[in-house]
């Protein structure tokens, strides 16, 4: 694995404040009606994206994950302009506006969505990876669901499968504590998550989800594990989200007092703290840098607004591959 140094703090501050200013910017654009749907957003949970790409080959490793899914291609290279303009629904985006909030992709950059079924990239992932060992190509596929989709039959069949082919594949669950409304605890017998895999004889651990050097140590080793050969990892990164599960979420579930002690585990703000506790760079530094990245992100917004909007024909020119489809309106294909 790369070494982390000094450089690597400063990107990841970079990084990490750069996705919690664009999803601030995605919930106002949200209330203001330009962004339209689902909106599910990823603020508490940034240190997963920073610690796993940095564990990653980048070149060759591949994601998929579920809904909420805006800043992980965008830590894996996708250009974070077409991602808003794929939010605001233009031509312009990752999916040309018509996949929307939940259905980012990048074949590009190696990002396979982007998934709006509980669990449905959970088999998805297992059989990207199962091309990958099939064509001896020594790439792993790291598949990503939430606390509520490991309750999903599909994971205990992927599992399985997994482990009798020793797939390259790390399973992780992204788990901020809450299905939706619904706490882990209230939900299922096992309150360790990792231990689901455990019964399948899947190594599996459970991470500090707020902390990127800790995330980055474990699944650099779970990554090596499946390149060369031994198969599925099961990492329980233990994180917290600190908006609703999306935008029309009340949270009437859990407590001021809980989301505020949460907030003072704040994985940006505690790389803020090491930063100038080495005195790597000043307050003053760190403050130039975020009036920057707000400046960044605006010209995100710019760029989609500035986007036109797919025509009729240009959707059913990408959703069907065959020109003479039956159900086509003949009309607004031609």
């Amino acid at each position: 694995m790369k070494k982390i140094t000094k450089k690597t703090y400063l990107k990841w501050f970079k990084d990490m404040s750069f996705w919690r200013k664009f999803e601030d910017k995605c919930r106002s654009l949200y209330l203001k009606q330009k962004i339209r749907g689902f909106l599910h957003l990823y603020n508490g949970q940034e240190a997963l994206p920073a610690g796993l790409t940095h564990a990653m080959d980048l070149n060759k490793d591949k994601i998929i994950t579920a809904y909420r899914c805006h800043i992980l291609p965008i830590s894996m290279g996708v250009d974070p302009k077409k991602v808003m303009a794929e939010l605001l629904g233009k031509i312009t985006g990752t999916s040309h506006g018509i996949g929307g909030s939940m259905h980012i992709f990048s074949k590009k950059y190696r990002f396979y969505g982007g998934h709006g079924i509980v669990g449905g990239q959970i088999p998805l992932g297992a059989g990207i990876a199962f091309a990958d060992k099939y064509f001896n190509r020594k790439a792993v596929t790291l598949t990503i669901m939430g606390d509520g989709a490991v309750r999903q039959g599909s994971l205990h069949e992927t599992f399985n499968m997994a482990m009798i082919w020793k797939l390259p594949v790390v399973f992780i669950c992204e788990n901020n504590q809450y299905a939706m409304g619904t706490s882990v605890k209230r939900s299922t017998n096992i309150k360790d998550i990792y231990k689901i895999g455990l019964s399948y004889g899947m190594p599996s651990y459970p991470v500090d989800g707020m902390d990127p050097e800790k995330i980055a140590k474990v699944a650099y080793k779970a990554i090596e594990k499946a390149r060369n050969g031994y198969g599925s990892t099961f990492l329980d990164i233990q994180t917290y989200r600190y908006r609703g599960h999306s935008m029309s979420d009340s949270e009437l579930y859990r407590s001021k007092d809980e989301l505020f002690l949460y907030k003072k585990k704040d994985p940006i703000l505690k790389l803020k703290k090491i930063i100038l506790k080495n005195k790597w760079k000043t307050i003053k530094n760190l403050d130039f840098i975020e009036k920057k990245i707000k400046k960044e992100v605006d010209f995100c917004v710019k760029f989609a607004e500035n986007s036109d909007i797919p025509s009729l024909k240009n959707m059913y020119d990408y959703v069907y591959n065959e020109s003479n489809y039956p159900f086509l309106d003949k009309k607004i294909s031609s």
